[in-house]
């Protein structure tokens, strides 16, 4: 059985984006022998599960208390452990640990690596892309997770080759659908959920809600979300009050900071799930929403229109009255509302699941390992 080393920066049990994919791949790899595949995880110390709570190998090394000792480590516990555990291939999936292996990538020409690429080319500072873009040229593939970033990287840079593997969510708590969940409601109920963050746009989802109010639209609002960084208290507080002066208290229903179980029921109980990001490089919430037959509407930005595929479903922040149009040709008309989730349940199935995602990896571990 070949051995695949997986970098990271972050603990593999810190909710985000790269731990849950790199979650998904290695529970993939672990139920599925026959790809003849063992993961290995190279991650800072757990944070609250323990090692034995995976089906798969986790090398834990040590933090620092700054950027600079961090990466000082990270080099040392990178060559310790690849030299320890000796994979047939490296996976690269975070940009602190690819240029954190960038410094000892010579002492492992033996062993080719890959590199999955989670953000967009653009949202790289130019120092980064500095010490990037040596170590991509060495990798035997960078991965993108959608193809418009995939044309961002082939337009805007020399880096190949380039491969696209779609992203994916929790096949634990997302796969199976439970149609006894998904009650007939009163009132529309459109969904808003993310972390307190600059990208999400938080004030613009007021502003948005505002407007489908003013409109005189008949609809609750149900909403997720999380804190991590001091300060995002005040602002989960700011965003509530004005949703609720919107739409009135008894239809707002508020949550912080759920699990992937409880977000997975969340899901059923929306409607029509909207977005306002201003920069999103793929968007697994709006797959999270599809598999739990959610109608999406989202922002035309970044990955959001290759991974929703339906254009007329997409407005931009300059016109909010088409996205208000959006939602109301859906509030008032049922029959519609129901073949969009329809729609958006099939793409699931069809782009995002889970075995999918493993069967691209597979693919790809194939032909380098």
């Amino acid at each position: 059985m070949k051995k695949i080393a997986y970098l990271m920066e972050y603990p593999i049990d810190l909710p985000g984006g790269a731990q849950m994919s790199t979650l998904s791949i290695c529970e993939g790899l672990a139920r599925h022998p026959e790809y003849g595949y063992k993961p290995i995880v190279i991650c800072p110390a757990l944070l609250n599960a323990k090692r034995e709570d995976y089906p798969f190998e986790i090398r834990e090394y040590p933090m620092g208390e700054n950027r600079i000792l961090n990466l000082l480590m990270r080099v040392k516990s990178f060559c310790e452990i690849l030299k320890n555990t000796a994979p047939d291939l490296i996976h690269v999936e975070m940009q602190e640990s690819l240029i954190t292996y960038g410094f000892i990538r010579k002492s492992f020409r033996d062993i080719p690596y890959v590199f999955t690429e989670r953000g967009l080319m653009f949202g790289y500072r130019k120092h980064s892309r500095l010490f990037m873009d040596p170590v991509l040229r060495d990798s035997r593939m960078m991965v993108t997770t959608t193809e418009y970033n995939k044309k961002l990287w082939t337009e805007g840079s020399d880096i190949r080759p380039i491969t696209v593997i779609p992203n994916t969510i929790s096949g634990k708590y997302f796969e199976e659908y439970d149609p006894a969940k998904r009650l007939e409601k009163k009132k529309t109920i459109i969904g808003l959920a993310g972390r307190i963050c600059v990208e999400k746009d938080w004030p613009f989802a007021c502003d948005f809600i505002d407007a489908l109010a003013e409109n005189g639209l008949d609809f609750k609002v149900k909403i997720v979300l999380s804190t991590f960084e001091k300060g995002d208290d005040d602002q989960v507080d700011i965003i509530l009050k004005r949703i609720s002066k919107a739409v009135g208290e008894e239809n707002l229903e508020s949550h912080l900071n759920f699990s992937q179980q409880e977000m997975s029921d969340f899901y059923y109980g929306v409607d029509i799930f909207l977005m306002t990001s201003q920069f999103e490089s793929f968007g697994k919430a709006a797959v999270e929403a599809m598999s739990r037959k959610c109608a999406v509407v989202a922002t035309a930005v970044g990955g959001l229109p290759e991974v929703i595929g339906l254009p007329e479903n997409l407005y931009t922040k300059d016109d909010i009255y088409k996205g208000v149009d959006i939602i109301r040709k859906l509030i008032n008309d049922k029959a519609e509302l129901a073949k969009q989730q329809e729609y958006f349940y099939q793409r699931y199935k069809d782009n995002y699941t889970e075995d999918k995602y493993i069967e691209r990896h597979v693919r790809l571990y194939d032909e380098f390992a």
